[in-house]
C-alpha cells in the first residue's frame, strides 16, 4: 500500500499566533485544496488537524506520476495561500499566512498496513502507518521537502532515475526509530518549485 501524507508546516505556530478567526478559515481551506488536487485516485483516510492521510492499494502509479502528483499538491498549495492572503488582506494577520505555512509530503510504501472500518471512515492500522508518521520527524535540513522512503523507491526501476530530478537533487538520509530500527529515505527541497514553472 502507498501512503502519502501531505503536511502543513509551521502549523503549530500559524495557529498560536493568529487570530483564531482567520485561521479557522485558512487551514480548512488549504487541506480542502489538497485533498481537491489529488489526480492519481488516492483515498483520503483521515485529516489530522495539519496533514491529510492519503492511501492507494493495488497498483502503484508510475514515479514519474507520484513525482508529478507532489508537485502538484505543493503549487495548488501555494497558489491556495496567495488567495487567502488577498482575500484576507483585511486582516491585520494575512501576511503571516505565506510568511509562516508551508508544505512537505511525504512518501511511503509497506506491506504491513490494513485498512479497519470504524463507522464510515476506513482507518489505517499497522507498522507501516507509524513509520510513515515517523518520517514527519527527520533531519531534513529543510522546511519544505518531498521524502521518498527506501521502502517505495523499492518498488520501482531506478535505471533511468539518476540524482537529479528537474527542479533539484535528490539527497539521501535516514533516521533511527524507537521500536522500529533505522528507516532509510531519499529527500528534496521543494522550494525551488516556486521559482520554476515548468
Amino acid at each position: 500500500m502507498l501512503i502519502c501524507i501531505p503536511d502543513i508546516s509551521g502549523f503549530t505556530k500559524f495557529m498560536s499566533e493568529t487570530d483564531s478567526e482567520l485561521s479557522s478559515k485558512v487551514i480548512p481551506s488549504l487541506l480542502n485544496k489538497i485533498i481537491y488536487s489529488n489526480k492519481i485516485g488516492l483515498k483520503v483516510s483521515e485529516i489530522e488537524g495539519d496533514a491529510v492521510l492519503f492511501y492507494k492499494t493495488n497498483e502503484l502509479p508510475s514515479l514519474k506520476a507520484l513525482i508529478d502528483q507532489c508537485i502538484h499538491f505543493y503549487k495548488a498549495f501555494y497558489n491556495q495561500l496567495n488567495i487567502l492572503k488577498e482575500v484576507h488582506q483585511d486582516d491585520y494577520d494575512s501576511y503571516k499566512i505565506p510568511a509562516t505555512l508551508g508544505l512537505k509530503i511525504i512518501l511511503h510504501y509497506g506491506n504491513e498496513i490494513e485498512t479497519v472500518q470504524i463507522g464510515k471512515h476506513i482507518k489505517l492500522m499497522g507498522e507501516d502507518v507509524i513509520v510513515a508518521h515517523k518520517l514527519l520527524k527527520n533531519k531534513v535540513p529543510k522546511d519544505e521537502y518531498l521524502l521518498i522512503s527506501e521502502s517505495l523507491l523499492k518498488q520501482y526501476n531506478l535505471d533511468e532515475f539518476d540524482n537529479k530530478i528537474y527542479w533539484g537533487e535528490l539527497k539521501n538520509g535516514k533516521n533511527i526509530y524507537e521500536h522500529l530500527g533505522e528507516i532509510n529515505y531519499t529527500y528534496i527541497d521543494l522550494i525551488p518549485l516556486l521559482k520554476n514553472n515548468k
